[in-house]
């Protein structure tokens, strides 16, 4: 059975109120195509993963993230299959790391429930809405909307031209493997290292639905749609505009992949050449992984990234070998 936009809006907003978060309650319903034809959809909520809940808390930040998972971002993580061409409903309006991972995860249509931008948290921090969410929906191709409940109307806010394909100049790169071993991997780590020198850079073990199995690799880059090739545009990239980032760091990256095309990670296959961010490592912790293998365990964008890796180790929630 196919439900509507409107039907899958409302679902969400009948979920949002169960969200753990004592004041920004918000959650998000992936849905789209399944193998054999049907539909599928995922609901999720803003939430602490259990680990980090159980051993830390709720009130202490994980270095300098938030312990918890954005709704839209747990969606992603928790699809039963691919989400590329995929659609989601939202309650209130997303920031652009949301934004950054939702192109990366191949996402079509966002529909945003109208009453989400009357809100007082959006108020406040709604200028990355507008300099730096849409233009990320933008350059990558996501059509965005805005759906009254009460009039039953979808309105839209930013609609794509079909023929639109956005610019890709360091896509995850995937190699077939024959076989998932520690040899393999760290054969495949240390040709990785060579090629990608200084980059960041992250690498994973999967398999697909066939039963073929790859291992793919991924660099820190803008997000999609976005050039580091263009001298220019590149340093406006680079630049930060408070807490965010045009930057889409390379576990983020994978993670969002692998969940674009539908694979299954071979979970102790994670590799990261230096320690991932703060933001990183809840995510990984919200994908269920609960190990990673790093490379410069001395080295980290920030010092933050550190303090939450140690954290995480301390509570033997994340192992970093």
């Amino acid at each position: 059975m196919t439900f509507s936009p409107l039907t899958y809006m409302q679902q969400t907003l009948d979920l949002a109120p169960k969200s753990p978060h004592p004041t920004n309650k918000i959650a998000a319903t992936l849905f789209g195509p399944a193998p054999g034809g049907e539909e599928f959809s995922v609901m999720r909520t803003n939430h602490w993963p259990d680990p980090i809940y159980d051993a830390i808390g709720t009130s202490e930040k994980i270095g300098n993230s938030s312990g918890t998972i954005h709704a839209e971002t747990a969606c992603i993580l928790s699809a039963p299959h691919a989400t590329q061409g995929t659609s989601i409903c939202i309650t209130d309006p997303f920031c652009p790391n949301c934004a950054k991972n939702m192109a990366e995860a191949g996402i079509k249509n966002i529909y945003i429930d109208e009453e989400g931008f009357d809100k007082d948290f959006f108020k406040r921090r709604g200028d990355h809405f507008d300099t730096m969410s849409m233009q990320i929906c933008e350059r990558a191709g996501i059509n965005v909307f805005s759906v009254n409940m009460f009039a039953e109307t979808i309105t839209p806010i930013l609609e794509i031209p079909e023929n639109y394909t956005p610019v890709e100049d360091s896509p995850v790169i995937k190699e077939p493997v024959e076989s998932i071993n520690e040899a393999v991997f760290h054969d495949l780590i240390e040709t990785a290292t060579q090629i990608h020198k200084r980059r960041k850079f992250c690498i994973a073990m999967v398999e697909n639905i066939k039963g073929e199995r790859f291992a793919l690799t991924a660099r820190a880059h803008a997000a999609i749609g976005y050039s580091m090739q263009k001298p220019d545009e590149a340093l406006d990239l680079l630049t930060p505009i408070g807490k965010y980032s045009f930057i889409q760091e390379p576990v983020n990256r994978m993670l969002m992949h692998i969940a674009r095309m539908g694979y299954i990670l071979f979970e102790d296959y994670l590799y990261c050449s230096q320690v991932p961010t703060a933001r990183e490592q809840v995510n990984i912790i919200g994908a269920e992984i609960k190990r990673i293998t790093i490379g410069d365990i001395q080295k980290c964008r920030d010092p933050k990234g550190m303090d939450a890796k140690n954290q995480l180790m301390a509570a033997k929630i994340l192992d970093f070998s």
